[in-house]
């Protein structure tokens, strides 16, 4: 059957019954989801899940009664690679299908719809097997796909092919490889060139494992890629020695890198297609004592830009910031160490704005996003625009916000004192520790502490955490050094926390995405004559959190508190900040 056909199976009707026999649904809240069902071609499941009328576990349950199907936990059941192999990626997705495991010649997949028939008869053709369906209980079939059809023995496929190229004619197979033309998995192009094949595999299952980067690093032994998931580095694969020149090519003339020039850092970027969606990549590379290490940032903008309230503030924080981007002019800076989300919150602030009515500029480097009615500009020093120069030239463009992508000089600060002071709303970033260390950051870099007052308006440090798996979350006690960190933190005693146990969902590593952690310090009356006097980050700080701020530790114990963390990630994130 293909997907979005108009069909309502007999069993769908039959649960239905069933939910209304059980008070769950009465009749005509079913003869409303039966007609919702046939118009538009999906399953009563999607509908009745869809619009909240009954729970995942009480259709599945009621489901499994009548097919006589038995039900299995996603979350937790260990899934067999070698069943996964029997089934190919396409077909899985096609029909939200899992193999779970194969005994014989009998191979068991989670399916959401075990009455489809069809579907069974096709996966038992596909696989040579006689498939026995089992209900999908908890966890999300589409994501299990993703995280379980790995690349890497494709990839070892196509890398074995380029190290035989190469070793016949190295030269010309490197650069062959590497000017190929682009045809994302499949075409005329990736036959010649597997190289091309090998590296967008290695970047679709980045995407797949929602990785930030992707680290190709070459090693005395071979080539290693690395992926950067919440945060943490993880080892995809080792490739063969013999793959690192076309490989390293292949990256640079995508990027509009010199494939030649090996001896200088060099910078590029590109776009590609990715399972239908266009994401943008930031590629850098370096020389190495075993050659040339290229890192690509991974800028899907459909999962970055986000808006104030998805970032993470507490609510009396988030209105506090809001409340400083609502200042017609004056300078908020926005600090934390390089990886700690300051683009993504600058964003989000550029988001929360009126660009029809403002003029809103931008001086980055580099420009990671591009926003519809925003004029952005790139750093470009060749030709004479840096960030101080970038935001002279801007000034005279008559702009109400502008938002510069990092102070580094004195230069910079001095110019963006000025903007602020003269009329604009600047937001801007700064490597500091603290929000109260940030401004001290400013006086550091040669701006007088009577213009610091007068136009920094609000100081905001940030620091990212991994988020608690909402799937396998479970209370343990947890460690004295944790328990007492909290303690003091938030002045009462606690041992048990939410830690995820590891499950399908989050590849076994107990977290699944990242939330911020903040504190956001408004420039009151008290603080501007501390900083006036020349006090030390220390004073200003402890004003600060006299005046009502909330400190980042705090406010990431707060998130422990609240299961979104746990205290191990504080403490290894936020340490520092006393």
């Amino acid at each position: 059957m293909t997907t979005g056909q108009p069909r309502v199976y007999a069993a769908d009707e039959q649960v239905g019954r069933m939910l209304v026999e059980g008070a769950f649904l009465d009749q005509g809240q079913l003869q409303i989801a039966l007609g919702k069902a046939r118009s538009t071609g999906k399953r009563l499941r999607e509908v009745l899940l869809g619009d909240g009328m009954v729970t995942a576990e009480t259709y599945t349950t009621l489901l499994s009664v009548h097919l006589r199907v038995p039900i299995v936990d996603l979350q937790q059941v260990k899934i067999d690679e070698q069943a996964v192999k029997l089934i190919p990626e396409e077909v899985a997705r096609e029909h939200r299908v899992l193999p779970i495991s194969v005994d014989g010649d009998v191979l068991r997949v989670a399916m959401e719809e075990p009455q489809d028939v069809e579907v069974i008869n096709q996966l038992s053709t596909v696989s040579g097997k006689r498939i026995r369906p089992v209900l999908p209980l908890r966890g999300n079939v589409v994501d299990l796909i993703g995280s379980h059809y790995k690349l890497t023995s494709k990839i070892t496929e196509a890398v074995n092919r380029i190290v035989v190229e190469a070793e016949e004619r190295p030269e010309a197979a490197a650069v062959r490889a590497a000017r190929a033309e682009p045809g994302l998995l499949g075409g005329e192009a990736v036959a010649r060139a597997p190289v091309v094949r090998a590296l967008e595999m290695i970047i679709s299952q980045a995407v797949k494992d929602r990785a930030s980067d992707i680290h190709v690093e070459p090693m005395e032994e071979g080539v290693r890629v690395r992926y950067r998931i919440d945060g943490v580095l993880h080892e995809a694969a080792m490739l063969p020695k013999g793959v690192q020149g076309a490989l390293v090519s292949r990256v640079k003339v995508l990027a509009g890198m010199d494939i030649a020039e090996r001896r200088r850092p060099q910078d590029g970027q590109f776009s590609m297609s990715v399972d239908g969606k266009e994401i943008d990549f930031r590629v850098a590379s370096i020389e190495t004592a075993e050659g040339e290490k290229v890192n690509m940032r991974i800028l899907d903008k459909a999962t970055s830009v986000k808006s104030l309230t998805d970032l993470g503030f507490q609510p009396n924080a988030r209105q506090v910031f809001q409340g400083l981007l609502g200042n017609p002019f004056g300078m908020v800076v926005v600090s934390g160490p390089t990886g700690s989300g300051k683009t993504t919150t600058l964003y989000a602030a550029l988001n929360a704005m009126d660009s029809l009515s403002r003029n809103i500029m931008t001086i980055e480097d580099p420009v990671e996003y591009k926003f519809k009615g925003i004029n952005q500009i790139q750093v470009n020093a060749a030709a004479g625009i840096t960030f101080a120069g970038g935001l002279r030239a801007t000034m005279r463009l008559d702009p109400d916000v502008i938002l510069v992508g990092e102070i580094r000089d004195q230069e910079t600060a001095h110019t963006a004192i000025q903007a602020a002071l003269t009329g604009h709303l600047v937001l801007t970033t700064v490597h500091a520790n603290d929000s109260a260390g940030a401004i001290v950051r400013l006086i550091d870099l040669g701006v007088e502490r009577f213009l610091v007052t007068s136009a920094v308006v609000g100081s905001i440090a940030q620091r990212l955490v991994r988020k608690v798996c909402q799937y396998c979350k479970t209370l343990v006690e947890v460690g004295a050094d944790e328990s007492q960190a909290y303690q003091r933190e938030m002045t009462e005693t606690r041992n048990h926390f939410f830690e995820g146990r590891g499950c399908n969902m989050c590849s076994r590593t107990g977290y699944t995405g990242r939330v911020g952690v903040y504190e956001v310090l408004p420039i009151n009356d008290q603080v501007r004559a501390l900083i006036s006097r020349g006090a030390l980050t220390e004073e200003i700080r402890a004003e600060a959190i006299r005046g009502g701020m909330i400190s980042m530790r705090r406010d990431g114990m707060m998130k422990a508190r609240d299961g979104i963390t746990t205290p191990g990630e504080i403490l290894r994130n936020v340490f520092s900040i006393v």
